[in-house]
Formats: C-alpha cells, sequence, structure tokens
C-alpha cells in the first residue's frame, strides 16, 4: 500500500478545513493515513440543542466525514466520493470538550466503499459508532485539485 504524501496531507487539511461546513462546525481533519482518519469538532455553544446536548446532527456530521476521509485516503487521484447511506448508534451524550472522529476504510470497491467510524471523547470514552457507505465517482473532483502534490509517495 502506498504511503501518502505529507505535502499532499498538509494542503488537503488546509483545504478542508477552512471549507464552509468544517468551519461552521468547528471541524479539523487532524491525520490521515491509508485507509484510516482523525478529525476533531472542539465542542462550543454552537453544537448544543436545547437540553444543552451535543445534537446528534455533529455526531452524525464527523460519523460521515471521518468514514469518508478514510476512504478517499485511499482512492486514486482523480475520482471523488459521496455517501450514499450512513448509519449510527449513539451510545453517550457529550456536552464539552472535544469530539474525536476515527474513521477505518472496511473495503475499497470500484464503485462503492464502506467505512466505519467511532467518536469518542478526549478520554477515549465511546460516544457513538457508525458506518458509512460511499460511492466512487468519476466526475466528481475536489476543488482545486489539480493544484495539489502528489498524493502518494512512489
Amino acid at each position: 500500500m502506498p504511503s501518502l504524501n505529507p505535502k499532499w496531507l498538509a494542503a488537503i487539511q488546509g483545504q478542508v478545513n477552512l471549507s464552509p461546513y468544517f468551519d461552521l462546525q468547528s471541524m479539523t481533519v487532524e491525520d490521515l493515513s491509508p485507509g484510516a482518519s482523525r478529525l476533531e469538532i472542539a465542542l462550543a455553544q454552537k453544537h448544543l440543542q436545547p437540553f444543552g446536548l451535543v445534537h446528534g446532527g455533529v455526531f452524525s456530521s464527523l460519523v460521515d466525514a471521518a468514514g469518508f476521509w478514510a476512504c478517499y485516503s485511499l482512492l486514486e487521484p482523480g475520482l471523488g466520493l459521496t455517501t450514499v447511506e450512513m448509519k449510527l448508534n449513539y451510545l453517550a451524550p457529550a456536552q464539552d470538550g472535544l469530539m474525536v472522529g476515527l474513521g477505518c476504510c472496511i473495503k475499497m470497491g470500484r464503485s462503492l466503499c464502506l467505512a466505519e467510524a467511532r467518536v469518542e471523547d478526549q478520554d477515549g470514552r465511546l460516544l457513538a459508532h457508525g458506518t458509512v457507505t460511499l460511492m466512487v465517482l468519476k466526475d466528481l473532483a475536489l476543488d482545486g485539485q489539480d493544484g495539489l502534490p502528489p498524493k502518494f509517495l512512489d
């Protein structure tokens, strides 16, 4: 399995972490390795629902993104992914601190990929678990993809 180019990873983190939705959620891609991802959300008042707990949509966003980036890390350059199905189990509430999304690509196919993701707090307590099915798309490119360094090291 080829290694990810650190220059590509830095460029991806710079682009993705500043994208509008990631910025809205205060979500960041902290690390990618082939088939794995680590994303984080520093929780704030904006993540809470009226009962003072983190809204389920924040968990969902983190599961979706962690699964996506775990599979994207293995995807050949020039291809894109989009989520076609997600299943999520909420296991414990969160109110503050850090939420960590740990994604793992389970199966990489030509047209579909399957990933799983765990959401933990900063102490490693499991808050949620989910699976994400992603469709491989030939005509979906990351904005600015042509200007990125090579994805894989030779």
